[in-house]
């Protein structure tokens, strides 16, 4: 069987058979375990790995989807590659948990999770999937919180003003009336106390 035959075959039974992303990520990773140099070293050697791909993946008859299949094949053998792969080397069936902590996630496509073996894996499949959702629809893979509903919850600030000199028309107004038994005055007088 040719390096196509194979790749085609792998890309037909572990992806989504009408998404050719889906076929070009998972020719990405076939291609990416035969550059590492820790797997077979032909197509069909690593396609035929025992328990990595889906059983009968190289003797099983292909029908619909098989022509996308040989097309992305020869697309993928001549260097195209899926950008968001990058050098991941495993993927498995969208959705599937697992309780490894070292699965890192890079993408789901053609209904399969894409990711690298790390260490320092911080991103989830579902953290992929949101990112995914929010690019297709335009948005940020976040919803920020909302600034009004924050501004609500916090104490109003305090206001701090300085002391309000009085003028002395204020003090006058301000001070206690005589009140109304109090002999009258003309407005010289009151001009007079009032200092003016």
């Amino acid at each position: 069987m040719s390096a196509e035959e194979c790749l085609a075959r792998a890309m037909y039974f572990e992806s989504n058979r009408s998404s050719e992303e889906g076929m070009l990520a998972v020719g990405t990773v076939v291609m990416n375990r035969l550059e590492s140099g820790r797997y077979p070293k032909s197509v069909c050697g690593i396609v035929g790995q025992k328990n990595q791909f889906a059983s009968g993946v190289l003797t099983k008859p292909m029908g619909k989807g098989r022509d996308l299949a040989t097309r992305t094949a020869k697309r993928v053998l001549r260097g195209a590659r899926h950008p968001e792969v990058q050098k991941a080397m495993f993927f498995h069936t969208a959705g599937y948990a697992f309780p490894y902590t070292n699965m890192h996630y890079v993408t789901i496509q053609g209904g399969n999770s894409f990711y690298e073996k790390r260490r320092d894996a911080t991103a989830s499949q579902s953290m992929v999937a949101e990112r995914l959702k929010a690019e297709k629809e335009g948005r940020l893979p976040f919803t920020p919180p909302e600034r009004a509903q924050t501004d609500a919850r916090a104490p109003a600030p305090a206001v701090m003003r300085a002391p309000v000199r009085q003028s002395r028309i204020a003090r006058q107004l301000a001070a206690p009336q005589p009140s109304a038994s109090a002999e009258p005055m003309s407005i010289e007088e009151a001009i007079r106390l009032g200092g003016g």
